[in-house]
């Protein structure tokens, strides 16, 4: 994909801990985007991290991200709070959507912490459309909730702030319960609250992403070969191996964000072959997130 040319135009504090992002377009205007995409941000320490788009897809100047500082960061959020300023240039990628909002009579957005960047621009877009939506807000305390002031002061009654310290966990139950009919509902946070969702919401209703993949088990890791297609080498994948690694080390370089198959910014075309999705993007037909994704068969052909 090629990448677009940004200069930090604003870094604001708008939690503990949390910094928003605002990138003007240094060379043109920039790509568009709908509600629930995201870009890859291009560090100058060499890594690549996806975030959520939670500005206005109307402004083409203009993207805005929201960054959590992880205790447990690899070096991603950690150098973007102590070294991002304001003019600094910045590569990015296309927006890329694999969290759509679609057509409903009524919406019901969950948010956990940071996990309201997504479904910002998912509100406004709904109220905007007049369109009966909303939101209910969680984290543990007013003070870690970014945007959550501006969102009551400017939704009103359609938000509802649950600070977990003083109210308790939201009974989702009771929620779901009180939901009119064909109500579709959008949910990211941590962990725990996906869990709970998915406990509470019927499955054909409910639309989630997550901060880190599910656990899950898989078949013990075989070795396989990927065929790559426009060069015609084949590249072998040890066992012990990722996919996207065992391409890399070969020379063909795959863009890389999260390694844990929940930002979708790896993705392969399979050309032939049957992979092993172990994503929790659920990759469309046709496509494969080599991070953690692995062979069914013993080769896979690859547009690579």
């Amino acid at each position: 994909m090629q990448a677009q040319h940004t200069v930090i135009d604003r870094v604001d504090q708008v939690a503990e801990d949390v910094v928003s992002l605002v990138l003007r377009a240094a060379t043109g205007p920039l790509a568009p985007w709908e509600p629930g995409a995201h870009i890859d941000l291009t560090l100058p320490n060499w890594l690549t991290r996806s975030y959520s788009l939670c500005g206005d897809p109307a402004d083409q100047e203009h993207y805005r991200v929201a960054v959590r500082h992880d205790p447990l960061s690899r070096g991603g959020s950690e150098y973007i709070h102590h070294y991002f300023r304001p003019g600094r240039a910045l590569e990015v990628s296309p927006p890329r959507n694999h969290f759509p909002l679609l057509p409903a009579p009524g919406y019901l957005f969950l948010a956990g912490g940071i996990g309201i960047t997504p479904l910002l621009p998912m509100l406004s877009a709904a109220v905007a459309a007049d369109i009966p939506a909303a939101l209910v807000y969680v984290g543990r305390s007013t003070s870690t909730m970014p945007f959550a002031e501006g969102l009551r002061s400017r939704y009103g009654d359609r938000v509802r702030l649950v600070a977990t310290r003083a109210d308790g966990r939201p009974d989702l139950g009771t929620l779901a319960a009180s939901l009119a009919p064909d109500t579709l509902v959008y949910c990211c946070g941590p962990a725990p609250m996906i869990a709970a969702a998915q406990d509470a919401f019927p499955a054909e209703r409910l639309h989630t992403e997550r901060f880190r993949p599910a656990a899950r088990t898989f078949a013990p890791n075989t070795p396989f070969e990927a065929v790559c297609a426009r060069s015609g080498r084949t590249v072998p994948v040890a066992a012990d191996q990722s996919l996207l690694d065992a391409l890399n080390r070969a020379g063909h370089p795959v863009p890389s964000g999260c390694r844990e198959g929940v930002c979708g910014s790896c993705e392969l075309t399979v050309l032939s072959g049957s992979p092993e999705h172990r994503d929790d993007i659920g990759a469309p037909a046709g496509r494969m997130y080599p991070c953690v994704s692995r062979a069914l068969t013993p080769q896979l052909r690859l547009d690579i």
